[in-house]
């Protein structure tokens, strides 16, 4: 498509200049030209070191200027002659070829178009105007994930989940920067979060398993309009949060199952600290020791079954009811009471979210 852009371009400035005028690229073959019959000849001595030149350069009576918008240049402009207007004919050539260029790029490049949807980049009102002229089919399902990496290799990460997902039209792989890359993903209507999170789980174990790269990776809810597509992405950046604060442990964070984390994070530090006084009256949270904490999560996993729980813990029914005493007598928390049990369980997780994030709000 490039060298039909740049063909029109200098068939129009064909009257201007009085001078055969062209583009190489990069394998030194003429793909646009003033004079039809010299596209396709190879230009000799043009290779990555002339290309890489800053300032116009001369070879075989032709006065050259490289130009892209790649860190290294991708084409060059040239003109026949080696005088003072010939330099100053490339030099106005390749500014206006590479503008031109970049113009094109941004206009048709479909990823880029996704990276300012999800970033907010674009006006609301622009979005579909824009899919129109990308042929984007705007109305399609899909799910924004946010892989964030851990742990730094040689590895390129953004290039192996780009060939874990080789279908350029309907998944979009975007470098957002260093450590974060998101996925758009076209995916059937009405699929179950539990599909997406096998997805996810299956990019972090390639990932580790094979390249040694350790990452998380958040999932947004389903977004049916490309428009939603950016509450896809903040969701997914948000369950990430979340999950850091939360669920240390977990790599793959649906923000579909936050649950009540999800509010406790939006809510202001001041407000949690006084829901911690007014719930630990008696005592605080920090008198309990590690090994109650502990016993108190066990419980909580087993569902608030005594006997299921002292299994678990291998000790006697009696040692652990003495437990759940000792933390009643501590806290004025009956854990064996739902209502209590539901108080003591946010009180940690509001316990946790301060630990972690003390400077919020």
């Amino acid at each position: 498509m490039s060298n039909r852009l740049f063909q029109g371009i200098i068939h129009q400035m064909k009257d201007a200049i009085d001078r055969v005028v062209g583009v190489v690229d990069e394998t030194s073959v003429v793909i646009a030209c003033s004079e039809l019959g010299r596209i396709g000849e190879v230009k000799e001595n043009i290779n990555s070191e002339t290309l890489s030149a800053t300032v116009p350069f001369v070879i075989n009576g032709c006065t050259y200027k490289a130009f892209g918008n790649s860190a290294r240049a991708e084409y060059a402009v040239f003109v026949s002659g080696t005088d003072e207007i010939a330099q100053k004919y490339v030099q106005l050539l390749a500014v206006s070829l590479a503008s031109i260029k970049q113009y094109y790029d941004e206009k048709y490049d479909r990823s880029n178009f996704i990276k300012n949807v999800i970033l907010d980049n674009i006006l609301p009102g622009d979005i579909y105007i824009k899919a129109r002229e990308l042929h984007f089919s705007s109305e399609v399902t899909r799910v924004c994930m946010l892989i964030k990496i851990t742990s730094k290799t040689d590895v390129s990460a953004y290039d192996i989940v780009q060939n874990l997902f080789p279908d350029k039209t309907k998944d979009f792989v975007i470098n957002i920067n260093e450590t974060d890359i998101a996925l758009v993903k076209e995916i059937k209507a009405g699929i179950d979060t539990k599909d997406l999170e096998k997805l996810a789980s299956s990019i972090v174990d390639t990932l580790s398993s094979e390249f040694y790269t350790h990452c998380c990776v958040g999932i947004g809810t389903a977004a049916v309009g490309i428009k939603d597509l950016a509450n896809s992405f903040k969701e997914a950046q948000v369950a990430l949060e979340v999950g850091k604060v939360f669920d240390t442990e977990r790599t793959v964070v649906s923000y579909d199952n936050l649950g009540i984390a999800r509010l406790i994070y939006q809510l202001p530090t001041t407000l949690c600290d006084m829901f911690l006084k007014e719930v630990f009256k008696r005592g605080s949270i920090e008198s309990l020791d590690q090994e109650t904490l502990f016993t108190i999560q066990k419980f909580f996993e087993n569902n608030l079954n005594v006997s299921e729980t002292s299994r678990k813990l291998f000790v006697h029914r009696n040692t652990l009811v003495y437990r759940l005493e000792k933390i009643k007598k501590l806290t004025g928390l009956d854990l064996r009471e739902f209502e209590d049990a539901i108080v003591f369980k946010v009180a940690l997780m509001v316990k946790k979210y301060l630990t972690a994030s003390p400077s919020k709000f």
